[in-house]
């Protein structure tokens, strides 16, 4: 018996605008949080318009996702239903993301985790890769992520409902697929052990295309409207089945992609996002950075991979961006990481698709430790408690400021000039001097983490 994979195409279509202003699609949770940190409703909270997505089906297309931060919608439809919509008066524009290319089954799945596993590894295994970054200190007083929120994202969690050790499984509070696959994985692994999650899938196993970029959009947008404080990625793209949609090192901006464009926009909505930064720093030819998107978004975390001695993994992906900024930011245990694999046995394996949920799982024990604050706060804390801070990795952008310090960041005083840029416009002006970028709004500079600097000359 042969099976075929059936591969359809699919579009993002635009709009024009949202004539209908319903109730912003934010749960109870979001809608508190943003009057918390004073986060103002815009027109991204507003769902996209239920006329317009009814013209496209009627015009045969089938909606997958909607996303109301593009005023879009991601739909499978044939080349001449694209056409249809294209001419609708409400489309302003119909973007292919995934063709009919049979998929390149010797292209490397974005961040394919290099295992080295073991069954026989001691428990305390753990102790040290938390303790890298003072972590156990920060749990012994006891900030263990409470009333934070997570969110997991990856390519499926393989039996993470069976495994026994998850002691604690009522903290998980449901799980997404964002994906089309007939298969779903429920693969799990973090650090914040009173922190309450979703996990979110958002990875297909059969096809690399650009709508997956999308899909991941859909996972941002859905942890937005929840209320999500932390959210974790492990994926990564730059190079798919069809080749003329690689990417360019050009697209490495931050702003080129809609999905690192939502990266951004969930940190300005109060989110902190942590992204890996790629398993590809071993590969050749790949100058100036091997970083797979969304690891470009700014005011996020992107992640390197250690061991528990503090040494870079000779796979983790490196920068800078394509316009100059220091990726990855931090580092967590990424090489030989201790987990719990499927089978319920204590393995290692390599990859920063595991130091990434990790150092989620710092960020929320951190703010569970200091509810008071917001995600820029928690994020500016984390970078100036790195090893490096003072003297960042800008010759060969592997290790960014380093590796943070749990019990640092907690007790240390950060600048009463901190203001939190989170809720500007994408648009934002840029200025790079010396080797150090600043955002500019109105008449006002920044760092890129939202410290205002006062006396920065343009």
């Amino acid at each position: 018996m042969i099976n075929l994979l059936i591969i359809l195409s699919v579009y993002f279509v635009t709009f024009t605008d949202k004539p209908e202003k319903t109730a912003p699609q934010l749960s109870p949770r979001a809608v508190e949080q943003r009057a918390k940190w004073n986060i103002p409703t815009d027109n991204m909270d507003y769902p996209v318009s239920p006329m317009y997505l009814n013209k496209v089906r009627e015009a045969g297309g089938k909606i997958m996702h909607k996303s109301r931060w593009f005023n879009g919608a991601t739909v499978e439809m044939d080349e001449q239903t694209a056409a249809k919509v294209a001419e609708l008066k409400c489309v302003t524009s119909v973007e292919m993301t995934r063709d009919e290319t049979e998929p390149d089954l010797y292209l490397p799945k974005r961040l394919a985790r290099k295992r080295e596993q073991s069954s026989d590894i001691p428990g305390a295994y753990t102790d040290e890769q938390l303790a890298l970054y003072n972590l156990l200190t920060l749990h012994d007083a006891g900030f263990e992520g409470q009333g934070i929120l997570m969110a997991i994202c990856d390519g499926g969690f393989y039996n993470a409902d069976k495994v026994e050790c998850f002691r604690q499984k009522e903290l998980e509070l449901g799980h997404f697929d964002f994906t089309d696959d007939d298969k779903y994985g429920y693969d799990f692994y973090g650090a914040a052990t009173k922190a309450q999650y979703y996990l979110m899938r958002s990875e297909e196993n059969d096809t690399e295309s650009p709508k997956e970029m999308d899909n991941l959009v859909a996972a941002l947008e859905t942890a937005d409207s929840l209320g999500v404080n932390v959210f974790s990625v492990s994926l990564g793209y730059f190079r798919f089945d069809n080749p003329a949609w690689n990417l360019p090192k050009s697209a490495f901006d931050g702003r080129s992609t809609r999905c690192s464009r939502a990266a951004t926009i969930a940190a300005r909505k109060g989110m902190l996002v942590c992204i890996a930064a790629g398993n590809e720093g071993d590969e050749l030819g790949n100058p100036p950075h091997t970083l797979g998107i969304p690891g470009d978004a700014d005011s996020t975390l992107t992640v390197g991979a250690v061991n528990t001695a503090g040494t870079i993994g000779y796979f983790s992906s490196y920068g800078p961006t394509s316009d100059g900024r220091i990726k990855p930011e931090v580092c967590a245990v990424g090489v030989k990481t201790t987990l719990i694999n499927h089978n319920n046995a204590v393995v290692q394996s390599n990859g920063t698709s595991f130091a990434t949920p990790l150092l989620a799982g710092f960020a929320a024990a951190l703010w569970s430790a200091l509810p008071d604050e917001n995600a820029m706060q928690i994020r500016e804390r984390i970078l100036r408690s790195a090893d490096r801070y003072d003297n960042p990795d800008t010759e060969n952008y592997q290790y960014g400021y380093g590796i943070p310090d749990a019990w640092k960041a907690y007790t240390m005083n950060i600048p009463t000039g901190i203001e939190s840029i989170q809720n500007s416009a994408i648009s934002y002006q840029k200025l790079l001097r010396d080797g150090q970028l600043y955002i500019i709004k109105g008449d006002k500079t920044y760092t890129v983490t939202g410290v205002l600097v006062t006396t920065q000359k343009r």
